[in-house]
């Protein structure tokens, strides 16, 4: 206790002054990181280049696992705090489970960036201490990646996604994702920290880490210049409409007249046809019944009626729900009902519907939110999923099986178009954008169009909306495809290849957008090979980590 005291208390003035000036620099990163992101327009993105030097600055001077750890957890609270403060929505209606975990995320997030600070000590115990921190980058990627793929994966905070209102800068996240763009924006950062630690008795050196910084920015710069002067955009188009309803959440899913809810988004999506939309695309949970299940009917009804009358294709984000009897195939995450006479699946879904046509092509949600619409290792942990739960009962979708690439004929298309069959479209739902990898999947399986489907006004006018909407500029860069948004609330929007917003809503806005849409064919290097930095990074991390353990038995 007394050693506790002395280390922690009996500090001199000189040694509190160190502490209270390091504190200051951890904060000053976690500010710079912060206000990078949107919705601050450009040029703040820039502060990326130069926001975590004052952050390695101070751990690079720590010695313990534990100063290391606390000092990053400072600097990516602020981060959070700032970026995130969002996630609890704070409206008047908004669910009490929401605002707690909301909470919980701000204060539980900042405990994965210690993955890449762990990762460094390890390496110091291991290599040259001068060196080291030149793996730095490979351990937060490791982070970034490993982040993705857990039951908890929240990876709204990839460096990369910061810089999306640097549109020319992010172009060669066509070759290395915006997982490769936050290492480039690591490495800018650690040769402008050699350069500041050698600029009063190296002049050598900090000219070599000052060009060093400045030689990575502008070859990136270059190639982005290049990229998006010379990129042909396809003359091939399909027009869409992409409607935005405007409607409040908590209000929507408390129930109400389900025909003047319909008729809302008729009525809109009218107006889109007879500007010429050929494809309508309606927000995520268009409607909060599940459209299919035979109850019904008479709304679905009065939905193709319209699409057959104005010859439209309807793609819609909808509650989905599948229904398993005796000698079908039973799903393990299928819910038993009817007192074990069959058992059933919900899904947060999309579905295209087609003019003259029974067929309805359908896809379940993949990745859904930790907490908000699936509790984490409730498979593991079925009591979790009775515990924990939303309100307005949206917490326990079932996790879709598959990815779909929706159909609809060429001839929707205009007549530039040379494909064969129809175009496929990549349907993803709200969160499931900001995955890059799981993107590259559909585009794989031909998709030309990356559709989202949304409903941001959970969170209100906040970050959160602005932010999601700058992420799918990422996924239109990385894959030259075309992404269009339809969000309940606000922002829709079209994003064309070059990830440029041809047109987009304001929040808050009852309204449409009527636009063409080009049909590319190319796969971009990141589509054909996503995993290429992330595995290689992950490998040289497990090396390192393996390393450190045996050379601490070897000294046992």
């Amino acid at each position: 206790m007394r050693l506790f005291r002395k280390n922690q208390f009996h500090l001199s003035p000189e040694q509190k002054w160190e502490r209270r000036y390091e504190r200051l620099l951890l904060i000053l990163s976690g500010v710079l990181l912060g206000i990078a992101f949107p919705p601050f327009p450009f040029p703040f993105p820039l502060l990326l280049f130069i926001g975590l030097v004052p952050y390695l600055k101070v751990i690079e001077k720590k010695k313990t696992l534990g100063e290391i750890n606390r000092a990053t957890y400072l600097t990516f609270f602020i981060f959070s705090l700032i970026t995130l403060y969002w996630v609890g929505s704070w409206q008047k209606q908004a669910d009490p489970f929401l605002m707690i975990g909301g909470m919980a995320l701000i204060i539980v997030n900042p405990l994965f960036f210690l993955i890449p600070s762990t990762l460094l000590y390890f390496a110091r115990k291991s290599f040259p201490k001068r060196d080291v921190i030149f793996l730095f980058p490979l351990f937060w990627i490791t982070y970034e990646y490993l982040y993705m793929l857990t039951d908890l994966s929240f990876p709204w905070l990839t460096l990369g996604n910061g810089l999306a209102h640097f549109v020319v800068f992010i172009q060669i996240a066509d070759v290395i994702g915006s997982v490769g763009i936050s290492v480039v924006v690591i490495y800018i950062n650690i040769f402008l920290l050699k350069a500041f630690k050698y600029y009063r008795t190296d002049k050598r050196r900090f000219v070599i880490n000052l060009s060093s910084a400045a030689f990575i920015f502008l070859i990136v710069l270059s190639y982005g210049i290049i990229r998006y002067s010379t990129f042909k955009i396809s003359k091939s188009t399909l027009k869409v409409g992409l409607i935005q309803p405007n409607l409040n959440p908590q209000e929507k899913w408390q129930g109400g007249n389900l025909f003047k809810l319909t008729g809302l988004y008729l009525h809109l999506s009218k107006k889109a046809a007879d500007k010429g939309a050929r494809l309508i695309v309606w927000p995520e949970t268009a409607l909060p019944v599940f459209l299919l299940d035979g109850s019904n009917q008479p709304v679905l009804d009065s939905i193709y009626k319209f699409i057959n009358k104005n010859n439209v294709y309807l793609l819609t984000g909808m509650p989905d729900v599948k229904y398993y009897f005796r000698g079908d195939k039973i799903p393990p995450d299928a819910l038993k009902a009817g007192g074990g006479a069959f058992y059933y699946t919900t899904y947060n879904g999309i579905l295209l519907l087609s003019p003259r046509s029974s067929m309805i092509q359908r896809y379940g949600k993949m990745k859904l939110v930790p907490f908000a619409e699936r509790v984490p290792f409730v498979d593991t942990f079925p009591v979790l999923g009775k515990i924990i739960k939303w309100g307005v009962g949206i917490s326990g979708w079932n996790v879709g099986r598959d990815t779909t690439d929706f159909k609809i004929p060429a001839s929707a298309a205009d007549a530039d178009y040379t494909g064969r069959d129809s175009v496929s479209i990549d349907g993803l739902v709200c969160y499931e954008s900001i995955f890059p990898y799981f993107v590259t999947n559909f585009i794989r399986r031909g998709a030309k169009i990356i559709a989202v489907v949304t409903n941001d006004s959970w969170w209100g006018n906040s970050s959160g909306p602005y932010q999601h909407k700058e992420i799918s500029v990422l996924r239109a860069v990385e894959n030259r495809r075309t992404v269009i948004r339809a969000a309940n609330g606000g922002i829709s929007c079209i994003i064309d290849p070059l990830g440029r917003t041809v047109t987009e809503s304001k929040f808050d806005t009852k309204t449409f957008i009527v636009g063409d849409v080009h049909l590319e064919n190319t796969e971009t290097l990141f589509t054909r090979y996503p995993l290429i930095i992330p595995n290689l990074a992950s490998i040289i991390s497990v090396w390192i980590f393996g390393f450190f353990i045996l050379k601490k038995i070897k000294r046992n």
